[in-house]
């Protein structure tokens, strides 16, 4: 009779010999509703891309806003430790984790996703890799002009701004917000709604697409179309988790990423924002389109919360907020210059 020793030992032996099974799962998670485009139109088909890639190797769980992994202001700490294997969140939430990428989001420095995303990517290998240290970055990119969104308050001119409660996404746009005369209220994008229908704030400044998968038009009356700013995105992996993958699955995130991702959020933003203008036209609301005088009268109030601004970032670690705000401006031109405004 064999021992309980050998009969173990070569359960053992067998077991080895059956290959595990290859199947790997990620955790992907991000801040926004998942019937918001970020999820629709780009996280599940990037996805699906890599499974596909991978011959169904790797899966996905993906935990969008509202769930336990979609608070905005834990998405990069969650993937740096282990938490979650990648994130997309706002590099301006919370304040100081990225001040040399947060410096895209000056004011009227870029005028759409493809300038602002553009300048961001072309600038990461020489200028922002170092914020992203643990961190496998998959893309960079930023929304469209944003606007003012207000209820019951109708604002054509900086006159009109003085005193409103606006809601804030980044301390950058509170700056901005404070010099035109506004009192900026930091609020996660799940909380405007109600506060806009208590009238905790008079407003909240969004590109258009938020406006629309966050309902907010159903508590809104007027938009004014300044175009004044931007906020900026990452799309971060796990290093580790990365560097420990098959290298097959690596090729196959690679080729999902990078390059071959960064170009699709221009028309993505275009297609989410006029989504979100044409359910305020459909609702009768009053959009108005800042005159040409009266953004020079905003540029030029501006002009000091730049300067403030830069020098801000040098106490941040920027070491020459300068010459990168040049290198972003510079970059913004370049793609301005291959695709014209229509």
């Amino acid at each position: 009779m064999k021992s309980i020793t050998t009969i173990a030992a070569a359960a053992a032996v067998a077991a080895s010999a059956v290959p595990a099974s290859a199947e790997i799962t990620l955790k992907l998670s991000h801040y926004l509703p998942a019937v918001h485009g970020i999820q629709t139109d780009f996280i599940v088909p990037w996805t699906e891309q890599v499974s596909q890639c991978t011959n169904g190797e790797v899966k996905f769980e993906i935990s969008p806003g509202g769930t336990q992994l979609g608070n905005v202001a834990k998405q990069q700490e969650q993937v740096l430790a282990g938490v979650v294997d990648i994130a997309h969140g706002l590099t301006g939430a919370p304040r100081g984790r990225f001040p040399r990428t947060s410096l895209i989001e000056m004011p009227f420095l870029s005028r759409d996703a493809g300038s602002a995303t553009h300048a961001l990517w072309s600038l990461y290998p020489t200028e922002l890799k170092d914020e992203y240290k643990g961190l496998k970055v998959l893309a960079l990119h930023a929304h469209n002009g944003g606007l003012l969104h207000t209820n019951g308050k109708h604002v054509e001119t900086m006159e009109d701004m003085k005193g409103l409660r606006i809601r804030t996404p980044s301390p950058a746009v509170s700056e901005m917000l404070t010099y035109l005369g506004a009192t900026p209220q930091a609020l996660p994008p799940g909380e405007v709604y109600e506060n806009l229908q208590r009238h905790v704030v008079d407003g909240t400044v969004f590109p258009w697409d938020p406006v629309k998968s966050f309902g907010l038009n159903e508590v809104l009356t007027d938009h004014l179309d300044a175009g004044f700013y931007t906020v900026s995105f990452f799309f971060v992996m796990n290093q580790k988790k990365y560097d420990n993958l098959p290298e097959n699955v690596r090729k196959c995130i690679d080729d999902a990423s990078g390059d071959n991702l960064v170009p699709k959020f221009a028309d993505w933003w275009n297609k989410w924002d006029d989504a979100g203008k044409a359910e305020a036209e459909a609702a009768g609301h009053r959009i108005t389109v800042v005159s040409e005088e009266e953004r020079a009268r905003w540029r030029e109030a501006l002009a000091p919360m730049l300067t403030k601004y830069l020098e801000t970032a040098k106490t941040e670690g920027v070491s020459d907020p300068d010459a990168l705000y040049k290198a972003f401006q510079d970059k913004v031109a370049e793609y301005e210059a291959a695709h014209p405004a229509k």
